[in-house]
């Protein structure tokens, strides 16, 4: 039986405690297959009796599928992605920090900042009219969804205004073309608001037809396109994501395949 991580004598005990939380968070979105290998994240701002109210927050180190992550190896970061703790080896993914630390630094409610891409999720954002308002999910979030339109991989920092304005206080963004987005102030509601929200999503995906789907403008996946491979080229050029796969795989499944 493996031994339970100990939180380290330095370390206030609220900070394990966020960390312990976020980690769970993780191992849930990998059970429900709310994965995307290496990439998405989950972040949580840790509070100010930690931080004496500077902006900080965890997040998933970059490499690690999300059935990797643990409390221990949980990135501490600060709104410009600098990393706090010397002494973990791994890299910060800025698509996960451009956005996230505009929400936990501008949003006063906003403890916990979720964002999936999951396929329904994705199918419904990829529509012009957006989330029904005809299912039993979808009704218990009157008021609650905000949209905001495609601008490409979330790695630039001039997008954060235009999300932060089309957010408002609306705990819920379909971010279009792209996936969904939930933010609250517990890590828990946030979870399950964002669990309504992607039923809401699945009953719709089974009804035909979802509508017109919204284009992605040339110029912007041209954009796009050079944006990904620049960014796979500075973090192994897809090693860092093989290697994640291959680590589950072998837990998974064995290394019989080695013979």
């Amino acid at each position: 039986m493996n031994a339970v991580p100990q939180r380290a004598p330095d370390m206030h005990p609220h900070e394990w405690q966020a960390r312990v939380e976020l980690a769970a968070a993780y191992r849930i979105f990998d059970m429900l297959g709310w994965v995307e290998m290496i990439y998405n994240h989950i972040t949580i701002r840790l509070p100010d009796s930690v931080t004496g109210g500077a902006r900080q927050f965890l997040i998933n180190p970059f490499g690690l599928h999300y059935s990797e992550v643990t409390a221990s190896n949980l990135l501490k970061i600060d709104v410009q992605g600098n990393k706090l703790d010397a002494d973990n080896p791994w890299p910060v993914n800025p698509a996960g920090f451009t956005i996230h630390a505009a929400i936990h630094d501008q949003v006063e409610g906003a403890h916990c900042v979720m964002h999936t891409h999951t396929t329904n999720g994705l199918a419904v954002a990829c529509t012009e009219s957006g989330l029904a308002q005809n299912n039993f999910y979808s009704a218990q979030l009157h008021g609650m969804v905000a949209y905001h339109d495609f601008e490409g991989i979330t790695i630039h920092a001039q997008e954060a205004p235009r999300l932060l304005a089309n957010m408002g206080s609306k705990p819920l963004v379909i971010l279009r073309n792209h996936g969904l987005l939930a933010a609250g102030p517990t890590l828990p509601l946030t979870f399950v608001r964002l669990w309504t929200l992607q039923r809401a999503c699945d009953v719709q995906v089974t009804q035909a037809p979802l509508g017109r789907a919204i284009p992605v403008p040339e110029p912007l996946a041209a954009r796009m396109t050079h944006d990904s491979f620049q960014f796979d080229q500075r973090f192994g050029a897809g090693q860092d994501v093989f290697d994640a796969m291959t680590r589950l795989m072998e837990q998974r499944c064995g290394t019989g395949y080695k013979t």
